[in-house]
């Protein structure tokens, strides 16, 4: 079983398909998930915690905005902890956009500098596009073994 990053890393079609050949997606919903699970309550509820900032300056600089430091606090580890990738280039807002170009400029740039096996594919247009990009993930996740019976 591999652990896979997706990206945009809130795709639930991408999660769904690593799941289903037996490997472990990594997504930011889990990092979120696991901010809110925590015992107590926070009010306001909080999306991070005052160490994201700092954690988030591994991956960007402070001259960088915010919003992409604060991205990079959930996104950085899970790049660290993948064994392989998957990216979708220009998606479609419905599929999981994560609508910050210096973000995805920076989420790329960190997979390929861990050269790490990566599938990067178009966001399909068309029925036929879109059974050849199902088609060619669920090739790239057979290469890892791990499919469920």
């Amino acid at each position: 079983m591999a652990n896979v990053f997706i990206y945009p890393t809130n795709s639930l079609i991408l999660y769904d398909l690593v799941e289903r050949f037996g490997h472990k997606p990594l997504a930011v919903m889990q990092e979120i998930k696991q901010r809110l699970d925590k015992p107590g309550l926070d009010s306001p509820p909080l999306n991070i915690t005052p160490e994201d900032p700092k954690l988030g300056l591994k991956y960007a600089a402070v001259e960088v905005p915010s919003g992409v430091r604060g991205r990079m606090a959930l996104i950085g580890p899970l790049i660290q902890n993948a064994d392989a990738a998957i990216i979708v280039r220009d998606p479609d807002i419905s599929f999981g956009c994560m609508g910050c170009a210096r973000t995805n400029e920076l989420v790329n740039f960190l997979v390929r500098a861990r050269r790490i096996p990566t599938l990067e594919l178009d966001y399909p247009t068309d029925e036929d596009e879109g059974r050849h990009f199902v088609y060619m993930i669920s090739e790239f996740l057979k290469s890892f073994g791990g499919e469920k019976e």
